[in-house]
């Protein structure tokens, strides 16, 4: 309790804080102490009012004051409601009668008393640093949403008179004795309860009405106090209902038992589930640990919504602050760069200026030296012309004559040559582009979410090809290219948020990419991000897939008797073939005309297709390597095949036979091998039927199989798998056969 006082004190006034502020350094200090370091801080000439800052006692922040003063800072409710709960405690015991009263005070939570954990964590939480100015507000607006509530609550409790005063009308009183069964004043319970024994073991609580003290009545028996329930009909009973009333016969149970059953869960929250199941498995029970789970998930929901949004009102206001900064910077240097342009152009103008005129005084004194010259020579010629001495006109006319002749002939001699482009209109300031740039300035965003265009995607066995569109690509700085195998989650944000699987190609600058070395038959699934100095955007995520491997048929285990096409497409019965050298994985025995594919497949969704021709029978499947290749393929445990035996359809597998409905004019068949969901199915391609499938756990690569005993068979392979086969849910549903089983006995017309 010492200790908690201290952190209760006033580090000025050296007492429990009183009306305190919430200083923005987290610190406290009492309302008027805060008020006596302003008043120290004034003088004649400094009035109070024009202080607008003081330093905190505590750790010497400067604290800046609004033009509301002090009443500008937020109070510390929580504080203030913790020091009145301290003063209760530090007075006398819980169930004391000296208890003093005081003034009910406003608080957003509970508090206990004596140190418990809720005032340790209300302590802590007032001194933890403040938030920011704008989730300060959002706290402040939620604790007078629960002062209001609190307020409403308290208008809404019945007034409690005191039940032993004489005076009318009686005090207010302040405590009712559950022992006594009496509600009592200040003056009566200190009267009647004094702090000493055996009234020191009497119930003090606060205030209630006489009818809840008195408990709940009997509906059968009146004036009868309720103090059983009965388990059979879930109700509250009396004495006299078990003695002589209807449910003598019935199982009872006290209510404090009741009571410990039902309340078992609020020891433990995090075991509210097995305590409730435990203690009671009746419906009250379960609807209370339903509703309680529910409501504790709510507002634990809404505790962590809310602490995000104030964490993003925080991030809002940083980001702002940055922003702003940054816009000033970046207006200085524009402002700065047109300046500076200002500057350097201005210094051209000056210079052009000097050199223009420089040129027009040269043009202009050497037009004023012709005009001279001009002007003698006219003068001249008029003295000579005025001139009445003939001998002296003889004399000088002739040379004048000569000089006007030769001056009018050749004028440029007189006039000199004049630029007359040198006036300085030439040069024109056109801002008008910049000006538009300027007018269009505005804070950069993420670009748009681009488009994959799934028409425009190609696909081979081991490539992807993704074509992509974005409505901002004049923004966009660069592409990223993610992608991963696609394992059947339809949450994708799940599955994003998964990075270990994503392959990234970054620092795309087309809008369309090619992915080498992935495997064949396979789903993926593509995300691309467009990206510029603002951020990034996702696109929607697009499922492309591989096509099938490609194969052909192995020379090396077809039967002696089987003729493979150069291109090893195309098999055919041929009893005339030559004679091929034995090996042990070629198909040797009489009547076994098969072949093998080149490959093993041992992951993927691979689909091919068997032309048939006019051939009524042959058997196509898969094997493992290990199968036998001296029987039919499905007489054993390492083969799988579908097989037409004249007008007979079957599929077979480890001997065992099953007929299947398919058309006589099957002349296309599909055969869509998934490996990685173990399953093998077999389709009419033209007429996009299907017609079985087996549901096989694989163990080993397996091979494709064909095996033939007249006319030809001609391969398809490495196709994209077709659109009525690659929808898992039409699949799923087809798939599903009937629990019949395989026909044991050997059809007739398959020897």
């Amino acid at each position: 309790m010492e200790t908690l006082e201290s952190e209760l004190t006033c580090p000025i006034c050296l007492e429990l804080f009183e009306d305190p502020l919430l200083l923005p350094c987290a610190h406290s200090l009492c309302f008027n102490c805060a008020h006596r370091i302003l008043v120290s801080h004034c003088s004649t000439s400094k009035p109070l009012e024009s202080i607008s800052a003081f330093q905190c006692p505590t750790c010497r922040y400067v604290i800046t004051l609004n033009h509301r003063g002090l009443e500008g800072l937020k109070r510390n409710v929580t504080l203030q409601n913790i020091i009145d709960r301290f003063q209760k405690a530090s007075v006398s015991g819980p169930n004391s009668p000296n208890e003093s009263r005081r003034p009910p005070r406003l608080s957003p939570h509970s508090v206990s008393a004596r140190g418990s954990p809720a005032l340790t964590s209300s302590v802590s939480s007032v001194t933890s640093p403040p938030p920011s100015t704008l989730a300060m507000s959002l706290e402040h607006q939620h604790q007078q949403q629960q002062q209001q509530q609190v307020v409403q609550q308290q208008h809404l409790r019945p007034l409690v008179g005191c039940q032993f005063c004489e005076q009318d009308p009686p005090r207010e009183a302040i405590k009712t004795c559950v022992t006594c069964e009496v509600s009592y004043c200040d003056r009566c319970l200190r009267a009647t309860h004094p702090n000493k024994k055996p009234f020191t073991s009497h119930r003090l609580v606060e205030p209630v009405p006489d009818t809840h003290l008195r408990g709940l009545t009997c509906l059968e028996h009146e004036n009868e106090k309720v103090n059983m329930y009965c388990v059979v009909d879930d109700q509250l009973i009396c004495s006299l209902c078990k003695l002589v009333g209807r449910h003598r016969e019935h199982q009872v149970s006290s209510l404090s038992e009741r009571f410990d059953k039902l309340k078992a869960f609020q020891v433990s929250p995090g075991r509210v589930s097995e305590a409730v199941m435990e203690a009671s498995k009746t419906s009250a029970a379960q609807t209370l640990e339903n509703n309680l789970t529910n409501l504790v998930k709510r507002n634990s929901e809404l505790e962590n919504q809310m602490a995000k949004l104030i964490q993003i009102c925080q991030q809002v206001e940083v980001n702002t602050a940055m922003h702003e900064a940054k816009l000033v910077e970046e207006c200085d240097e524009l402002v700065e760069i047109i300046r500076q342009r200002k500057q350097v152009i201005a210094v051209k103008i000056k210079e052009s200026k000097v050199m223009k005129l420089r040129k027009l005084a040269q043009q202009i004194a050497n037009c004023r030296q012709c005009l001279e010259r001009s002007s003698a020579l006219i003068t001249q010629a008029e003295n000579s012309l005025k001139e009445n001495d003939h001998a002296r006109f003889l004399q000088t006319a002739r040379n004048v004559a000569e000089r006007v002749a030769m001056a009018t002939a050749s004028s440029q001699v007189l006039i000199p040559d004049v630029n007359l482009n040198e006036a300085f209109d030439n040069f024109a300031l056109d801002f008008s582009r910049e000006k538009k740039i300027l007018e269009g300035l505005d804070y950069l965003t993420a670009p748009n979410p681009p488009s994959i265009r799934d028409e425009l995607c190609t696909a081979s066995h081991d490539t992807i090809t993704v074509h992509w569109t974005s409505e901002d690509e004049f923004s966009v700085t660069s592409y990223e290219l993610q992608y991963t195998i696609y394992t059947g989650q339809t949450n994708f944000i799940s599955l994003y948020n998964s990075v270990d699987s994503w392959m990234i190609v970054p620092n795309i600058k087309q809008n369309h990419y090619t992915v080498h070395g992935l495997q064949s038959g396979t789903r993926y699934i593509f995300f691309v991000k467009a990206i510029n100095q603002a951020g990034s955007r996702n696109s929607e995520p697009a499922r492309l897939k591989t096509n099938s491997q490609p194969f052909k048929l192995d020379p090396k285990t077809a039967h002696k008797k089987l003729r493979l096409s150069n291109d090893c497409l195309t098999m055919e019965k041929d009893e005339s073939s030559l004679k091929k050298s034995h090996t042990p994985e070629r198909f040797s025995s009489t009547g076994s005309y098969g072949s093998a594919g080149n490959v093993f497949i041992d992951s993927g969704c691979h689909y091919w297709e068997v032309l048939l021709g006019a051939s009524t029978w042959y058997a196509v499947g898969v094997a493992y390597k290990s199968a036998p290749k001296n029987e039919w393929s499905g007489k054993n445990s390492s083969s799988w095949v579908f097989s037409r035996c004249n007008n007979n359809f079957l599929v077979r597998h480890n001997g065992k036979e099953q007929l299947v409905e398919a058309s006589l004019q099957l002349r296309r068949l599909g055969v869509l091998l998934d490996y990685d969901s173990n399953a093998l199915s077999f389709w009419d391609a033209m007429n996009a039927q299907h017609l079985h499938t087996f549901h096989v756990s694989f163990l080993l690569p397996v091979a494709p199989t064909f095996m033939i005993w007249n006319k030809s068979l001609m391969l398809l392979s490495g196709l994209p798998v077709p659109d009525f086969v690659d929808c898992p849910e039409q699949q799923e549903g087809l798939c599903r056969q009937q629990d019949s089983p395989y026909v044991s006995s050997t059809m007739k017309g398959c020897h």
